[in-house]
């Protein structure tokens, strides 16, 4: 691929590529580049936010580079200070190596075996002395460290910062130095660890990387940062009609922003002619995010647990198809059964019984498609149904007897 158009590809939804003629003079030189990207296994799972760099990596990959998948496993002891306003928790060794098991195993859902490398920075950290780390940590000024935005804005604020957390952003960089790295990505708030990379690299007489910046996902709210702790995630090992789901429940602005980071399918040329498609009428918004959902769906699950989770999902929001391909949620009933109140509570539909009323009220509530407004009826063990609340929230329960 010539050269401006691999740059093209590159910088597809990146926020900032730092020395572009830089990245241009090694893509000509015909080398395969290293591309990195570091990941702290702070979690057991991966979500789709994770996939903004893992997409862009596979992108590299396709151009003919090779990628490294690097697992902090000795960072993630120290804890990525990034964007906090307190000092974070260090993880166990033992939570770390448990989470990084599980990370080796769910990246290949989304880059090419054969062009990955998974490295472990303990590899060299773990071979490191004290001295040695002195060292490193010699590389640069506590003034250099308090220009970085979260640390200015903490010690401002008279709020502690402890030594460790200083270590961090050197650590990072010096991964680049160990893996010889040409490019790092990284989100948007990892932009000052990126920079420490390239400054390391030139001290310890290495071409220094090419930084690139992708945006950070805004989650299911569109509103704040993809992110477990928020509930606002979807998770890659989550079942493909949950992925599905939880896609189709995002708003038409955010599905723009989603299919410009995780579509591999829809080009940039094809994203302008569905633009002009749907203003001029042409296209219902909801199809194009169907087609999104079900290439994420086919992406970490397969081609026919994508079908049958898009199947599910019209058939309980559109009432065409078989319900029978969404998941099954068991509900205990007492002998005398569940009102509706407490069945749309007890499926997860409602926070409260008093907000299910409302519901009700607004004929906000279906079963098996058709709008339910008895607030009185009985829901005996045996019932089987599709329980949908508005048009996007949706769940296929069962009642077991107590």
């Amino acid at each position: 691929m010539p050269s401006q158009d691999a740059l093209d590809l590159i910088t597809r939804g990146v926020d900032e590529l730092l020395k572009p003629e830089e990245l241009i003079k090694r893509l000509e030189s015909g080398r395969p580049l290293r591309i990195k990207a570091g990941f702290d296994p702070t979690a057991p799972d991966l979500h789709l936010g994770h996939t903004v760099l893992l997409n862009k990596m596979r992108q590299f990959q396709g151009l003919g580079h090779q990628v490294i998948f690097l697992i902090g496993d000795f960072t993630g002891m120290i804890g990525d200070p990034t964007g906090k306003n307190v000092t974070r928790k260090p993880l166990t060794r033992e939570d770390v190596a448990a989470n990084a098991e599980t990370y080796a195993e769910q990246v290949f859902k989304v880059l090419d075996r054969e062009r990955t490398e998974v490295r472990f920075n303990s590899e060299w950290f773990g071979q490191m002395s004290a001295a040695d780390m002195i060292r490193l940590a010699g590389q640069h000024t506590v003034a250099r460290m308090l220009e970085r935005d979260d640390f200015a804005k903490r010690y401002a604020g008279h709020q502690p910062i402890a030594i460790h957390e200083f270590l961090y952003p050197l650590v990072q960089g010096y991964d680049s130095v160990a893996l010889k790295a040409d490019v790092e990505l990284g989100g948007t708030d990892q932009k000052f660890n990126l920079l420490m990379g390239r400054g390391l690299q030139e001290h310890y007489g290495q071409k220094p990387q090419i930084v690139l910046t992708m945006p950070l996902l805004e989650g299911l709210d569109g509103v704040q940062k993809m992110s477990k702790s928020l509930g606002n995630y979807i998770g890659i090992n989550e079942p493909a009609i949950d992925i599905v789901a939880k896609t189709m429940k995002i708003d038409d602005d955010l599905m723009w922003r989603w299919i410009d980071l995780l579509s591999f399918e829809i080009s940039i040329t094809e994203v302008q002619r569905l633009r002009a498609d749907i203003e001029a009428g042409q296209l219902n918004p909801r199809d194009l995010k169907l087609r999104l959902a079900r290439e994420l769906a086919a992406r970490f699950h397969d081609d026919v647990s994508a079908e049958q989770a898009v199947a599910g999902w019209n058939a309980a929001v559109r009432g065409e198809g078989d319900t029978s391909q969404l998941a099954l949620l068991d509900i205990v009933a007492p002998g005398g059964g569940l009102r509706i109140g407490a069945l749309l509570t007890a499926a997860g539909l409602t926070p409260s019984n008093s907000e299910a009323g409302r519901k009700l009220k607004e004929r906000a509530v279906r079963i098996d498609g058709e709008v339910f407004e008895d607030s009185q009826q009985l829901f005996l063990p045996g019932f089987e149904g599709v329980l949908a609340v508005g048009k996007r929230t949706f769940v296929r329960v069962r009642l077991v007897a107590a």
